[in-house]
């Protein structure tokens, strides 16, 4: 018997949850899986992650056993309805998958499915995988009476391949910084960034809780709450895909220390509720090392006044020197500290690899800071 849609807005609910905790995308879509074939009450369902060449790099299944799908052998090609699924924009529902054109069977040990529901999971134009459900319990499929997958099964499949597309895009964020040898700052903004989509998806979660609880006493109301669900996922996906854009390798030998720090500021103020800014005036290119060390410190400066400060506002300001230099401040108006606490939480906060890079470099560094009137970080060098 089919549960009825409170229980499955409150299915809707517990998937967003569970997504927000992952960051392997293996686990995550074994969630976005396990969570469709709860939501719909159906006995099987599929994902695939396509691959350039013509199969699918991943394939996850819920509502088979371990030994079953051994037996069926190999991973599908794309093709038939896989295929169709992977190159439209809109959902596919059929009363029975074996009488459609573009079925060409199944090897022998695979499941008989009929009644079939399918949809693309999609990051703007790119498609990340294809969602497919089969055999809606209490549908037409073996063992079920009259129906099927409904109008209401297609809503909801396609709000959490919403959800599912930011949190696979989150995923392959995190293991592709994870991935990279260079990459201590872009390893650390992914797991900004995935702290930022998390409190997104938890937003996300409770409006739909709030659905759920007036889906019966107040439908009108519940359906303005999935409409909200609908445009916080919209705009999730949209400031994600902007942040995916932008993290990339710090650019210095091709874009210079001007536009690489505005770029790192850019992503940090995307990825924290406090607003970072960047100004600059009239600072010329340095030699290569400089460059180097005042991003390396900016970034660190910026890190400890994201984490640990508390503050709602971080400046960051470069300025040319009368010497031909420059001079970096980042500046916050968070909690601060005493200056033995300073001292005694040096290497904890970076301060004395920040004093190495700037004296590395032929510059200097200063911290100022007082409690509860946040801090200063100033580095200038020399310019050549």
């Amino acid at each position: 018997m089919h549960n009825g849609p409170r229980s499955g807005l409150a299915a809707v609910s517990s998937a967003l949850l569970a997504m927000s905790r992952r960051l392997e995308v293996h686990d995550v879509l074994r969630t976005i899986v396990a969570s469709a074939r709860e939501l719909l009450d159906a006995e099987y369902a599929a994902l695939g992650v396509p691959d350039d060449h013509g199969g699918f790099a991943q394939f996850v299944v819920d509502g088979i056993s371990e030994e079953q799908w051994r037996r069926i052998g190999p991973l599908p090609r794309q093709h038939g309805i896989l295929a169709a699924m992977l190159h439209q924009e809109e959902p596919e529902r059929l009363a029975d998958v074996r009488e459609d054109p573009r079925f060409g069977g199944w090897p022998a040990a695979h499941p008989d499915m009929s009644d079939f529901l399918g949809l693309p999971i999609r990051d703007g134009e790119e498609t990340l995988g294809a969602l497919f459900l089969a055999n809606k319990r209490g549908g037409s499929g073996p063992g079920g009476g009259p129906g099927g997958f409904t109008d209401e099964d297609e809503e909801l499949l396609s709000l959490l391949a919403q959800h599912a597309a930011i949190a696979l895009t989150n995923a392959r964020l995190y293991e592709r910084s994870r991935e990279l040898t260079i990459a201590e700052e872009r390893s650390r903004l992914a797991h900004e960034l995935h702290d930022a989509v998390s409190q997104k998806l938890f937003s996300l979660r409770l409006t739909a809780q709030a659905a759920a609880a007036l889906v019966d006493r107040d439908p009108a109301r519940a359906k303005g709450e999935l409409h909200e669900v609908a445009a916080l996922a919209a705009e999730a996906a949209d400031e994600l895909r902007a942040a995916v854009t932008e993290l990339r390798p710090a650019a210095l030998d091709e874009d210079g220390l001007v536009a690489t720090l505005r770029n790192h500021v850019r992503v940090l103020d995307r990825a924290h509720t406090a607003a970072v800014t960047f100004t600059c005036d009239g600072v010329r290119a340095l030699p290569a090392s400089q460059e180097e060390a005042v991003l390396r410190v900016a970034q660190e400066a910026l890190h400890n006044a994201l984490r640990h400060s508390g503050a709602d506002r971080v400046e960051v300001t470069l300025a040319r020197t009368t010497g031909g230099g420059a001079l970096l401040r980042v500046r916050d108006w968070g909690r601060g500290f005493s200056p033995p606490t300073v001292r005694r939480a040096g290497r904890h906060l970076g301060l004395v690899s920040m004093r190495d890079r700037a004296s590395g470099a032929g510059g200097r560094l200063d911290v100022r800071s007082e409690p509860g009137r946040g801090t200063t970080i100033e580095m200038e060098v020399p310019g050549g």
